[in-house]
């Protein structure tokens, strides 16, 4: 018997990031991690920051999201994402630029302004970050 897969298709604002036949997706969903295999019940969920990761060739991979959606039928997943990175896409002076940026605007206390989009900043450059060090195949 063969092995079942599932097409995961990313689809960020600019470009279509990814189109593969996988084993299983992982996606970092509003309530928690969830998990994909061929055959998942039809889902429409919402995508927070955080890791995406799907397995190919019984090798996990890793992408930065964040914030988007992911429509999920039982022989496909796509995600549409405000931002999608591939791990070797990262640039990481960059992200340890916004980090800090981030860092310092929350150490000034919740009464700042810019508090939330600050601690976003920090949440998607710690992704990044993260995600930057798991470049593999």
């Amino acid at each position: 018997m063969a092995e079942e897969k599932i097409l995961l298709e990313i689809v960020a604002p600019n470009r279509l990031l990814l189109r593969e036949d996988v084993e299983e997706v992982v996606c970092p969903g509003t309530e928690g991690e969830l998990g994909i295999l061929p055959g998942h019940t039809h889902l429409l969920t919402a995508l927070t920051i955080g890791e995406l990761r799907y397995k190919k060739n019984n090798v996990f991979c890793s992408l930065a999201i964040s914030w988007g959606y992911a429509e999920i039928t039982g022989d496909r997943v796509i995600i549409l994402a405000e931002i999608a990175e591939k791990a070797e896409e990262i640039d990481l002076i960059r992200a340890e630029e916004e980090k800090a940026r981030a860092e310092e605007i929350l150490a000034k206390g919740p009464e700042e302004v810019e508090f939330e989009k600050a601690k976003e900043s920090l949440d998607k450059a710690m992704n990044r970050l993260r995600i930057a060090g798991r470049k593999g195949p």
